[in-house]
C-alpha cells in the first residue's frame, strides 16, 4: 500500500463562498488562500452545503450522508453510538486523530463517545485571551437597533498589538502537534474554527484594513418578492429596521475582517507543515459548514430553513498529496460537502464503512473542467408539531420559551412557528434553484436573470416546466437517498432459537458437536443438512 498522506482540515464556521477574493468579492483580503487556490489547490467556486447550519452540516460531511437519512436535522440531534465518522473511521485505520474541543458532531452527553472519534483532543482555554470590545455597550438595551444585531465591532488589542482569541489558541496547538507529531502514524488534525460566525467583532488591523467602499452591491428585502416566511418573522422580532446602508456595511466589513484573520491563520498553519517538510505528503481541506446572510435580504447571522447562495454557498479548496494529479485553480464543478468525506476518504485510502452519498473529487482536481454532478441539494425546516425540532423551545425557561435576552431570540422566536419553520429542500443546478416545502409557498428562481435570487417565480407559469422536471429528479434523488442498509448482517435466530429447530435430528452423542457449530455460526442451511445427515 501507498503511503497514506496526513489528512489537514481548516473548518472556520459561517464563512460565505463570496468571502474569498478569488472567487470575485472586491472588498475581501484573502492573499493566502488565492495564492494557494492559484498555485496548488482546487477551489470549488459552486460547492454547497447540506443544510445551513452548523451540527447538520457537519454531521452530513463527516459522514456522507444527508441530513435526512439519520434524521440530522437540528442543533440537538447529533451522532450516536451506532453511528460513525471520518475521524473515527480514519482513527480506526491507524490514524493519529487531533481535534480541538469546538464538536458540534458527537452527542457530548454520552460518556467516552466523543473520545472515541480521536486520538487526542484539545481542550481550549489553556492560554489567555485578548482584551474585550471596544465598545462593551455596543449591544445597547432591548428596542436598540443593535440589540439583535449581532454586531459587536473592534475589538481591543493587548500591549504587543494583538487580540489572542480561541481560534489563535486552536491553531498554535495544532501547530505544536505537528512540530511533535508521531512518528509512526499519519496525521489527521481537524480544525473547527469559530470565525467569523457571530457576534460580528475583530481587532486591528483587521478592523480598518477592508475598504468599505469596495464592499459588494447588498440585497435589500424591499427589492424582493416572494421570499420565505422565516426571512420576515426574523426581521419583524429583530427590530432592526432603523439599520442604515452605513450600519450593515460596518456589519459586512467587520466579518470579511474576520475573514481576512482566518486567511492570516490558514497561511501559519501552512508554514508550519512546510517547516517540517511534510506540506508535499498532506491532503489539505480548507471548508466552511454553512454561510450567513451579513446584511443580505436585511438580516444578520443564519436560517435553518433558507437555501439563498449566500447561506448555503462555501468555500472548498483541497490541495491532494504532491503525487496525485492536480490542475491547480478554479473549478465551476458544482459539488457538495458529502464530496468531501468521499474525497478524503479516497486520498486516505482508507474504504469507508457504510454506504455514502458522496463523489470523489479526485477526477476534478486532475481536470478543473471534469463534472461530477448536475444538481446539488440542501435541507432544513421541520414538519409543523416538530417543537423537539426548534431552537425556541430546546433553549425554553421554566417553560415560557427562549429568553427574550439571547440575541439568537428573534430566530428562535421565528422557529417556534411552525409556518415559518416550514421543512423544505432546495435543488440547484446551473441555472434554476428550486424549493419544495411542505408547508406554504415553494420557491423558484432564474439564477441567470436573477443571481441574487431576489425573484421568487414559482407562479411564472412560462417555468411550470422546469418545476415539474425539478419535482421529478428531486423524488428520484430521494428515492435514492432515504436510507442506508448497514453493511454488518443479523441473525435471524438465536443459538437457543436454532438448537430448538435441529434437537430432534441430534442424536445425544453429537449435541456438543452441533452446538459448537451453532456458536462458530454456521449457515443454518448447511446445520440442517449436516442433522439431517446423522439421522
Amino acid at each position: 500500500m501507498a503511503k497514506q498522506p496526513h489528512i489537514i482540515i481548516f473548518n472556520p464556521d459561517e464563512m460565505r463562498g463570496d468571502a474569498l477574493a478569488h472567487l470575485g468579492n472586491p472588498a475581501s483580503i484573502t492573499p493566502n488562500l488565492d495564492a494557494f487556490a492559484a498555485n496548488e489547490a482546487v477551489s470549488f467556486g459552486q460547492a454547497y452545503c447540506q443544510n445551513p447550519v452548523c451540527v447538520p452540516s457537519r454531521c452530513s460531511f463527516f459522514t456522507g450522508l444527508y441530513p435526512h437519512v439519520r434524521g440530522h436535522r437540528t442543533m440537538s440531534h447529533l451522532l450516536r453510538p451506532g453511528e460513525t465518522s471520518m475521524l473515527k473511521e480514519l482513527k480506526e485505520a491507524g490514524y493519529y486523530v487531533w481535534m480541538n474541543d469546538r464538536n458540534d458532531l458527537t452527542a457530548g452527553q454520552i460518556p467516552g463517545w466523543t473520545e472515541s472519534h480521536a486520538t487526542e483532543i484539545y481542550y481550549s482555554g489553556q492560554k489567555k485571551q485578548g482584551p474585550g470590545n471596544v465598545n462593551p455597550d455596543q449591544r445597547g438595551e432591548p428596542g436598540n437597533k443593535y440589540y439583535y444585531s449581532h454586531y459587536e465591532g473592534q475589538l481591543k488589542c493587548n500591549a504587543e498589538g494583538k487580540n489572542y482569541n480561541g481560534d489563535d489558541e486552536v491553531v498554535d496547538a495544532a501547530i505544536e502537534r505537528i512540530h511533535n507529531r508521531p512518528a509512526d502514524q499519519p496525521l489527521c488534525m481537524f480544525l473547527g474554527l469559530v470565525y467569523p460566525h457571530t457576534p460580528y467583532r475583530v481587532e486591528e488591523p483587521y478592523f480598518s484594513t477592508i475598504d468599505r467602499a469596495k464592499l459588494p452591491k447588498r440585497v435589500h428585502a424591499d427589492d424582493c418578492t416572494g421570499k420565505p416566511l422565516m426571512e420576515a418573522e426574523i426581521r419583524k422580532y429583530a427590530g432592526m429596521q432603523d439599520f442604515t446602508d452605513a450600519d450593515w456595511d460596518e456589519l459586512r466589513a467587520v466579518y470579511l475582517g474576520m475573514c481576512m484573520k482566518i486567511d492570516v491563520q490558514f497561511g501559519k498553519l501552512v508554514e508550519a507543515l512546510k517547516e517540517e517538510g511534510i506540506y508535499d505528503d498532506c491532503a489539505i481541506f480548507f471548508l466552511s459548514d454553512h454561510g450567513d446572510f451579513t446584511g443580505d435580504f436585511d438580516l444578520p447571522e443564519k436560517a435553518q430553513n433558507c437555501f439563498e447562495d449566500c447561506l448555503t454557498r462555501v468555500p472548498l479548496l483541497i490541495k491532494p498529496p504532491k503525487n496525485i494529479p492536480l490542475d491547480p485553480g478554479i473549478s465551476n464543478s458544482m459539488v457538495e460537502l458529502v464530496d468531501f468525506y468521499a474525497t478524503a476518504m479516497d486520498l486516505a485510502g482508507v474504504q469507508p464503512t457504510h454506504t455514502h452519498f458522496g463523489h470523489s473529487l479526485r477526477p476534478v482536481l486532475a481536470d478543473r473542467s471534469a463534472k461530477v454532478r448536475d444538481y446539488v441539494f440542501c435541507e432544513g425546516g421541520r414538519q409543523p408539531g416538530e417543537t423537539h425540532c426548534d431552537e425556541y423551545h430546546r433553549n425554553s425557561k421554566n417553560g415560557k420559551g427562549a429568553p427574550t435576552t439571547t440575541v439568537y431570540w428573534p430566530k428562535m422566536k421565528a422557529q417556534s412557528e411552525d409556518d415559518a419553520h416550514a421543512k423544505g429542500i432546495m435543488m440547484r443546478d446551473e441555472r434554476y434553484k428550486y424549493i419544495s416545502r411542505t408547508v406554504g409557498k415553494d420557491e423558484l428562481y432564474d439564477l441567470q436573470a436573477d443571481p441574487q435570487e431576489m425573484t421568487n417565480r414559482i407562479d411564472d407559469e412560462s417555468l411550470a416546466p422546469v418545476v415539474v422536471d425539478m419535482q421529478r429528479k428531486m423524488l428520484k434523488w430521494l428515492e435514492a437517498t432515504d436510507d442506508i442498509v448497514p453493511f454488518e448482517l443479523d441473525e435471524r435466530f438465536t443459538p437457543e432459537m436454532l438448537w430448538a429447530r435441529v434437537r430432534g435430528l441430534v442424536p445425544p452423542e453429537k449435541e456438543a458437536e452441533v452446538r459448537k457449530m451453532i456458536a462458530d455460526g454456521t449457515p443454518f442451511p448447511v446445520l440442517m443438512g449436516y442433522c439431517h445427515s446423522l439421522k
